[in-house]
């Protein structure tokens, strides 16, 4: 049954680009945020790339065994349909990172987040802004965009920027 699929434009592993280390990026289809001069605007039909089940995706992971990172186009909007995909990852203990054009704050107010939002490492929030564009900041397209160590930030109940534990060696 396709309700039980998610759409996928494409999923690229061993990637360095949308997370530390190596990374498997899933990139899920639909996207309303329709940024102006976004780097990915085929990502914004929601039919757009294939149906895929949670295990066909969950077999490209294993495949190659790196961390996840959920983009697209947007993620929350597909919310419902990554919950079981984001819950088999966790208990398999990959982190996931989530790229979205909400602020982590109203993802704190959707109700269909409440459930993901504890299985997520980072989220990498708000919209792309092209006056704002920057090839300095890691892991974003514009300044603007912020990482959000969620299970700080869920703890203390503000905003807790990532830190790269790199960075501290």
């Amino acid at each position: 049954m396709k309700d039980n699929k998610l759409q996928i434009l494409d999923i690229i592993p061993g990637t360095s680009v949308d997370g530390p280390g190596l990374r498997t990026s899933i990139y899920l289809a639909g996207c309303n945020h329709q940024c102006p001069e976004c780097h990915n605007p085929q990502s914004w039909d929601f039919a757009g790339g294939k149906a895929m089940s949670v295990e066909e995706i969950l077999d490209v992971v294993e495949e190659n065994g790196f961390n996840v990172t959920l983009t697209g186009g947007d993620p929350v909007y597909s919310a419902a349909k990554i919950l079981p995909l984001v819950k088999i990852l966790n208990e398999k203990g990959y982190k996931i990172w989530l790229y979205t054009g909400f602020l982590f704050e109203e993802l704190l107010k959707m109700e269909s987040m409440r459930p993901i939002l504890p299985m997520i490492e980072v989220v990498v929030d708000g919209p792309f802004k092209i006056a704002l564009k920057s090839l300095k900041v890691p892991f974003r397209g514009s300044t603007n965009q912020r990482l959000v160590d969620v299970a700080s930030s869920l703890t203390i109940g503000q905003i807790v920027e990532w830190t790269d534990p790199a960075d501290m060696l």
